[in-house]
């Protein structure tokens, strides 16, 4: 049955209307894990040398210190990156297939996930080294290889919970939370609990069943709470909130427009995902950070780069995705003449007005560089004028429907958003303004550079209505297309 179940999988693959796009992205997935099995092979043997050449250490002592960490932020990027394949699932509920028989199935897939056994690749050399080159207990490096990838196991199950019990994550969360204050108040050190616990693994005998053992009871229980939710009007389900209506009274006044922008500000207080673009978007005005990161980022280039991120984070994780975010009743409302001009109106001013925020947010960089701000804020002025249409643009091209009750798919949704036309329409998105601020200010100053995106900015605004018009047009023409690809949600 497993067989019969992929068999469907792949004729969804091969038979979707984006069946090129789909092979383009997943060739140049298959590069990027290879280029990131070729980095975690090449740390491993680095950490490896290092701590034997340089720092006269055990490798183990030394990974052990600080792998807690890495396990943190392991759960972290599961926890919003990976998460259920329902929108595979769904159409399996209703064929004569056992509900065990899908839910296995469904684990499955899970451990075929990079997350779960991509780390074998640095795990396996490491391991290797130790008892190959190093002479380390082959008994103890397999007692500690085995602690190590229940952790990772550990982990992953642990995501399921957290996805689905908002209880677990509460307290999860609190729980990091406190241990993360604890440390910087200098009350923990986090990394000698790290080296005891972790290299315990390796010395003291049965200790690596620990994290065995944590992992089949995590397993069980996601299990259980999976089986007993796997329907479509219970776990699969969008959530609900019942008896509550929302109006913003103020927005009725622009017509139509204002009932779309009430509209998208319900999906962003109720929607897993669309909170998600927005925590993104608050999570991008730290981004800057990384001009202390070294001097790649020291240059015109990247520093507009940040910039762009700095206050458009919410721009390029909500605007990209329009019309996806209605992806559910998308078919309906098209049955309703609706006016598209409006619609993206709607869309536009508030991915404007959350790019407006950012750049008065993002002044706390005044602090870092007075400078530094400036390339914020003529980043801003670009993406106000220029990128918050080129968002909408690019969405008219990504037909990959959106499950509002998803976190991932707000982080990028799969193939189906990426073809060449959006690759095209990152041209003038980011490489235009890196390159005019960037000449501007080689050949007239910093004053110039923040102008010369200024003006950009400017005659964008000054050309909207003309602008809107061929977005409108691009939205009509890709109008039945986009129907067919929400269909097969």
């Amino acid at each position: 049955m497993y067989g019969k179940l992929l068999k469907l999988e792949l004729l969804s693959f091969f038979r979707n209307p984006q069946f090129g796009a789909n092979l383009a992205m997943k060739i140049l997935m298959g590069f990027t894990y290879m280029w990131l099995g070729v980095s975690l092979v090449a740390v491993a043997f680095g950490l490896y040398f290092y701590s034997r050449e340089e720092l006269n250490a055990d490798p183990v002592r030394i990974f052990s210190k600080y792998f807690l960490y890495y396990a943190v932020a392991d759960l972290v990027i599961r926890y919003f990156m990976q998460q259920m394949p329902t929108q595979n699932i769904k159409p399996f509920l209703s064929q004569n297939i056992s509900k065990k028989t899908i839910v296995n199935y469904t684990i499955l897939k899970i451990f075929f996930n990079f997350f779960n056994w991509g780390y074998l690749l640095f795990m396996i050399p490491f391991c290797a080294l130790l008892i190959f080159d190093g002479g380390f207990s082959v008994v103890k490096v397999l007692m500690f290889l085995t602690g190590i990838m229940f952790v990772f196991y550990f982990n992953n199950f642990l995501n399921i919970l957290l996805n689905k019990k908002n209880a677990v994550l509460y307290v999860v969360a609190i729980i990091v939370g406190a241990i993360g204050i604890a440390e910087y108040l200098g009350y923990l050190k986090l990394s000698d609990y790290s080296e005891q616990i972790f290299y315990s693994f390796y010395e003291v005998p049965g200790m690596f069943l620990i994290p065995v053992l944590l992992t089949a009871l995590t397993a069980y229980l996601a299990y259980r709470n999976i089986l007993a939710n796997f329907y479509l009007d219970r776990g699969l389900e969008m959530e609900k909130e019942v008896g509550k209506t929302e109006n913003i009274e103020f927005l009725n006044r622009f017509g139509t427009m204002g009932t779309f922008i009430n509209n998208d500000i319900r999906l962003l207080k109720r929607s897993k995902a669309a909170k998600s673009a927005l925590f993104a978007g608050i999570f991008f005005l730290f981004y800057g950070l990384l001009y202390f990161s070294g001097k790649a980022y020291s240059t015109d280039f990247m520093r507009i780069f940040l910039g762009l991120f700095v206050t458009g984070g919410f721009l390029f994780m909500f605007g990209q995705r329009v019309p996806a975010w209605d992806s559910s009743y998308y078919q309906l409302m098209m049955t309703q003449n609706v006016p598209y001009r409006d619609y993206l109106k709607a869309k536009w001013s508030l991915v404007v007005l959350a790019t407006s925020i950012s750049i008065f947010l993002a002044i706390f960089y005044v602090f870092i560089s007075w400078e530094f701000y400036l390339t914020i804020f003529a980043a801003g002025l670009y993406n106000l004028g220029v990128n918050s249409y080129l968002t909408l643009l690019a969405g008219a091209y990504n037909k990959k429907p959106i499950d509002l009750n998803s976190r991932a798919k707000s982080f990028g949704g799969g193939a189906n958003n990426m073809n060449m036309k959006v690759v095209l329409i990152l041209i003038p998105q980011m490489g235009v303004p890196m390159a005019v601020f960037a000449v501007a200010k080689y050949f007239f100053g910093l004053e110039m550079a923040v102008a010369s995106l200024a003006a950009l900015g400017l005659i964008g605004f000054l050309l909207r209505d003309k602008i809107f018009d061929q977005i409108v047009k691009t939205y009509k023409t890709q109008k039945y297309s986009t129907i067919s690809a929400f269909k097969k949600v």
